[in-house]
């Protein structure tokens, strides 16, 4: 029997788990977590034994253990800024995690769930473009005013995945190509892609770019700061206004995106308008990467859960497919791209990458 790589992505509430062989998944399953099962732990961190007794579980059901596996690859979580790629989980990357340097976030998990896997196997643990990709370049991070940089903080994962998806599809390669990919869902981001590197991004996280079904994106600010003071709002007042509160949601109490549909479907004159005003804002961001690759632009591909929305993609179509062809990888690939990662590594198609030996950005 072939041997198998086990993919592992932690969620808040869940644990999405696979096996693959070298092309296909053999056996998948998102198990998901009660509330009271989680509420136990003080840390994320804390859930590692009762994740990985899950995923054991998983595996002994689909009738496979830890002497089936070739390699083991996670989620990568926060950790230092770092270049793309598939990275060998070392110890380094390991103490960020658990001492959650970076911040917490249930991603963290990932490599320290698959390295635990993997030393009992007794094969390599990986993680592949983890959210925290810097390939910015230095003229990007200029923010305007001194003392505060952009960062780049964007769906690498997916966006680095459905581009050598579509790309392979035109027989072209990654590295050799530009692309604007736009990931839209409950938070957006937008990345420019010059011959494999992401060198800008539309950072939804930290308020840039478009509004989205929960966050505000970027607010005229002279208005913004004027009504913190007077609300006199706490740092997590604001946070949860710009990524939870803000968006579709203030206009229309809704961030399902089929709900708002659904309200455009039955005449919904009010719906409709916020909904395009969306999409026109994700038009003007997905202009401002044409001009970070000088117009030398491929292909534009949309991802993500909202590029289901035919209203969605159509409007966002008749702006910007003057400038590229446009193509739509709807949902993400997310396990897939973790498998696909760790198979360019086994074969010899790239060198994985150390986040010790690794210099920020």
């Amino acid at each position: 029997m072939n041997k198998l790589i086990l993919v592992i992505n932690p969620g808040s509430t869940s644990t999405k788990v696979s096996l693959y062989n070298e092309k296909d998944s053999v056996a998948a399953e998102t198990i998901r977590h009660k509330m009271e099962e989680l509420a136990q732990y003080d840390r994320i961190i804390d859930q590692k034994a009762f994740r990985k007794q899950v995923i054991l579980d998983f595996m002994k059901k689909e009738g496979y253990g830890p002497e089936d596996l070739q390699a083991v690859v996670g989620r990568g979580g926060l950790l230092k800024p770092i270049p793309g790629g598939t990275y060998l989980i070392d110890e380094a990357m390991l103490k960020d995690l658990r001492e959650e340097k970076y911040s917490t976030h249930a991603s963290n998990l990932g490599a320290v769930l698959a390295n635990e896997i993997a030393e009992t196997a007794g094969v390599n643990a990986y993680i592949v473009d983890p959210v925290v990709v810097d390939e910015m370049d230095a003229i990007a991070r200029v923010s305007g005013l001194k003392g505060i940089e952009r960062r780049s903080v964007a769906h690498a994962l997916n966006q680095k995945a459905v581009a050598r998806k579509i790309l392979q599809q035109k027989n072209k390669k990654y590295t050799d190509s530009n692309v604007i990919v736009a990931h839209l869902g409950g938070g957006s981001s937008i990345g420019a892609h010059h011959r494999g590197r992401m060198i800008d991004v539309v950072n939804g996280l930290d308020g840039e770019g478009p509004f989205t079904p929960e966050r505000t994106g970027g607010l005229p600010l002279y208005d913004f700061a004027r009504m913190i003071l007077e609300k006199e709002m706490t740092l997590d007042q604001i946070k949860k206004i710009l990524a939870g509160n803000g968006g579709i949601n203030s206009y229309l109490n809704e961030i399902d995106l089929r709900n708002v549909i659904e309200k455009i479907d039955k005449g919904d004159r009010e719906a409709a308008d916020y909904l395009e005003a969306m999409t026109y804002q994700i038009a003007k961001a997905i202009g401002e990467m044409a001009t970070v690759l000088k117009g030398d632009v491929d292909a534009i591909i949309l991802t993500g859960g909202a590029s289901y929305s035919a209203f969605v993609v159509e409007h966002i179509k008749e702006r910007v497919s003057w400038i590229a062809p446009v193509e739509v990888m709807a949902g993400e690939m997310e396990m897939d791209a973790l498998h696909e990662g760790v198979m360019r590594v086994l074969n010899n198609e790239e060198e994985p990458k150390r986040y010790s030996e690794t210099n920020s950005g």
